[in-house]
């Protein structure tokens, strides 16, 4: 039965990858931005087309098989005997909650990760009120994996970025200055294009999981049933939507204030953050976009000089990446004490 709260579940879950559009917008064009190679309104609506394609690579032409594997993992985080409407509502409420915290201090935090933590507190909170063991309410596996590439991603990123600037390095030695910088610009559209594509198909899938646990909460669906087509088209939807909307303060943040970034480090760090992504999304593995290109970027700093890339903002952002997992699953945890009366 169709309820009111399960609509606005729904609703908040959209609303949740609108957000997720413009706070990770950073992710796919701020080197684009920085290096002028594109206008940023420009930037935008080219990461906004490639993060939608991402569903009709998936849904019409059989990319990673044609299935929504990170979706599939990001709904097991919570066992199904702990998972009610209320806490998915909490769950959501503290994701975006974080999302809009860190969007509006310009902290390239991880929205993957905000709503894989508020999910798995507002669930460890009902068991804990149902008199069971709260960890005992969350799949260890998903959740460990999650953790640990808090840490991999960025560091994949990093080394990929590094070795493909070498290599491009070595390639164009001989090259005229502004011609190679010529091509480099040429081929951020391409680099560019290829993580927004990866960040559309990594990203938006995590809250088609949430909308799935929600619907089977209900008994709207049960186990096994196919996703319903209207879920991706609405999830791919918004956040293409939420990308054109911008989200300026973080892409300064990644553009600017890690490492200067010239056309040649900025097709080098597009490229490895999607090659990373493609990896970890063909295993089903929820990781942050934010991470793997700030990763990516360090590692591009990195074949210059370590003084190139600046640690201070570095270290920042690694904390930011370390608490934003506890933190939501604490805001759910307080949320889903006041939501399930409702």
């Amino acid at each position: 039965m169709v309820t009111i709260l399960l609509v606005t579940v729904v609703c908040l879950a959209i609303i949740f990858d609108f957000i997720n559009g413009f706070h990770d917008a950073a992710n796919s064009i701020a080197t684009i931005v920085s290096t002028k190679v594109l206008t940023p309104f420009q930037a935008v609506l080219w990461a906004a087309f490639f993060n939608f394609l991402a569903y009709i690579a998936v849904r019409y032409w059989g990319f990673h098989g044609g299935n929504f594997e990170v979706a599939n993992t990001v709904a097991k985080t919570v066992l199904i005997q702990y998972i009610n409407i209320h806490v998915v509502l909490a769950g959501l409420i503290a994701a975006i909650t974080w999302n809009l915290i860190t969007w509006w201090f310009g902290i390239p935090s991880s929205s993957s990760h905000t709503l894989i933590g508020g999910f798995a507190g507002a669930g460890m909170t009902n068991a804990l009120l149902m008199g069971a063991n709260a960890f005992t309410a969350v799949n260890t596996k998903v959740v460990l994996t999650t953790i640990a590439y808090i840490f991999l991603a960025p560091f994949i990123g990093l080394f990929i970025a590094y070795v493909v600037t070498i290599l491009i390095l070595h390639l164009c030695k001989n090259a005229r200055p502004a011609k190679a910088e010529k091509w480099f610009k040429s081929g951020q559209l391409v680099s560019s294009a290829a993580l927004s594509f990866a960040h559309g198909g990594n990203d938006a899938q995590k809250v088609m999981g949430i909308i799935y646990v929600a619907l089977l909460s209900q008994d709207i669906i049960t186990t096994g049933t196919p996703m319903p087509n209207w879920i991706p088209i609405a999830c791919y939807t918004a956040i293409a939507l939420g990308t054109m909307s911008g989200g300026w303060k973080i892409v300064k943040t990644m553009g600017t204030k890690i490492t200067k970034v010239t056309p040649l480090e900025g097709v080098a760090a597009e490229s490895a953050g999607a090659i990373t992504l493609f990896i970890t999304e063909n295993f089903g593995i929820p990781v942050s976009t934010t991470h793997t290109i700030t990763g990516s970027i360090i590692g591009v700093g990195l074949t210059k000089r370590v003084s190139a890339v600046r640690w201070g903002v570095t270290i920042n952002l690694i904390w930011a990446w370390i608490i934003t997992i506890p933190i939501s699953a604490l805001l759910a945890g307080l949320a889903y004490l006041v939501v399930r009366h409702w």
